[in-house]
């Protein structure tokens, strides 16, 4: 084993781990901060980190900003806050009736669980953001299917750029949908028909089938990772068998029984062979599949197109429906799996804790700065959700309590409160110890 390689891997994780907590905590702070300050809460001290101040400055509101020593979290205390999780506040003696105000415990209800909803809710905005920006970024394919970058891949490619592809194999494609069914229907061969318009001309040619053993991006925490394998490669034999398409690849997967298989890679037009073992993971299954979770054996890497296909840029409409169905699939396949856990349907390695997220970033990292926005969103969702579950030191239980006083017109009481943070504590705690075992016990 090359242990300065993994030291070094692994601290890069960490570094990569820290710079996407940071930015999601900020934010999610930040949430807090801004619906307080606008509510007439102030805010004596916004923090990102714990522990010993680094630098500090105090701004013209009287709202100490600090960077501390430890920086896995961070918090906002409010005047009245008797800790840095909000949860007991108190009206200090000696204030007016105006200054009360702007206490956290002497804010009208409204204002307060405002701003508590503030923190989850400015995460979900953070992954609308992304995902938002990320259409913009990327475009939307063109009615027609009209070839953009040929991907380099083994064999002889005879389509070019601006070609439009009026049909391929046997089926017309006179839009991308048509395109993916056709693509659906092809045979398991090297190569296939294209029927396409160049330079207003039609005609016909044999180029490499659009999906071969193409890898178009690789997923975090994988056997391809782990491999070596990145995106753009070509898995060419797998098991001693041929890989005309990646339909054969996913067949010897599911085959393998999670036994060590032997890989044929081309990579720049040069063949390299590689080991890996193929993982089980459960994945969601689509609607037309019956919903739920399915256990497969898996490289960990997306099938690729030898073409990537000319873009427009998206419209506004189009960008702000296409964030919001991602973000909802995202949302909805986060409680799936949930619920799975919980029901013992799916494996509970599926939760990570720290330990894991680290190696989540710093293996999005290596796929470039998109994988890392991407994974960013992932986290920033992921935050946002845990911090409504209903445990007291979250969120959701400030809002539970909330609740609780706006139906009773009196908070709960002191007692009542010290012992329900314990169990919260205890429960939050338990959930992290296990997590981080998931860490170290799951492959």
């Amino acid at each position: 084993m090359d242990i300065l390689g993994y030291v070094t891997g692994a601290a890069w994780s960490v570094v990569f781990f820290i710079v996407a907590l940071s930015i999601i905590v900020a934010i999610h702070e930040y949430g807090h901060y801004i619906v307080g300050r606008w509510s007439g809460i102030h805010a004596e001290v916004f923090s990102l980190g714990f522990g010993p101040v680094l630098a500090s400055r105090t701004d013209k509101r009287g709202t100490r900003w600090q960077i501390a020593a430890i920086p896995f979290g961070g918090y906002v205390k409010f005047l009245g806050d008797a800790d840095a999780a909000s949860v007991r506040s108190e009206i200090p003696s000696g204030l007016s009736a105006d200054e009360r105000r702007h206490t956290m415990a002497g804010a009208p209800l409204w204002a307060r669980a405002a701003t508590v909803v503030a923190g989850p809710v400015a995460n979900f905005i953070l992954t609308f953001a992304i995902l938002l920006g990320t259409i913009f970024y990327s475009g939307m394919a063109l009615d027609r299917p009209t070839v953009g970058r040929l991907v380099a891949v083994p064999g002889v490619q005879t389509l070019k750029e601006g070609d439009i592809v009026l049909a391929l194999g046997d089926r017309e494609t006179p839009d991308m949908k048509s395109f993916a069914k056709a693509l659906e229907a092809l045979p398991r061969t090297p190569e296939v028909a294209f029927r396409v318009e160049r330079d207003g001309q039609q005609m016909t040619l044999m180029a490499p089938h659009p999906q071969p053993g193409l890898i178009s991006d690789v997923q975090v925490k994988s056997a391809a990772i782990d491999a070596g394998i990145r995106a753009g490669d070509v898995v060419v034999k797998a098991d001693g068998k041929d890989i005309n398409v990646f339909s054969d690849l996913v067949d010897i997967l599911r085959a393998s029984d999670g036994r060590t298989l032997a890989l044929t890679v081309w990579r720049d037009g040069k063949t390299f062979d590689v080991e890996l073992t193929p993982r089980s993971r459960d994945v969601p299954r689509s609607a037309a599949e019956g919903g739920g979770f399915e256990t497969r054996w898996l490289l960990g890497a997306f099938a690729g197109t030898t073409i990537d296909f000319s873009t427009r840029p998206a419209g506004p409409w189009e960008a702000i429906s296409g964030a919001a169905g991602a973000m909802w699939n995202m949302t909805t396949t986060t409680f799936s799996g949930l619920w799975h856990m919980i029901a013992g349907q799916i494996s509970t390695c599926n939760m990570s804790g720290v330990i894991g997220m680290a190696e989540t970033m710093g293996d999005a990292a290596k796929t470039g700065t998109m994988g890392f926005v991407s994974m960013l969103a992932v986290l920033s969702l992921g935050v946002g959700i845990l911090n409504l579950l209903p445990i007291p030191v979250l969120d959701g239980g400030h809002l539970v309590f909330h609740a609780f006083e706006a139906v009773t017109g009196k908070p709960p009481s002191d007692g009542a409160l010290r012992l329900l943070m314990t169990v919260g504590l205890t429960l939050l705690l338990s959930l992290m110890v296990f997590a981080l075992w998931n860490d170290v016990t799951c492959v």
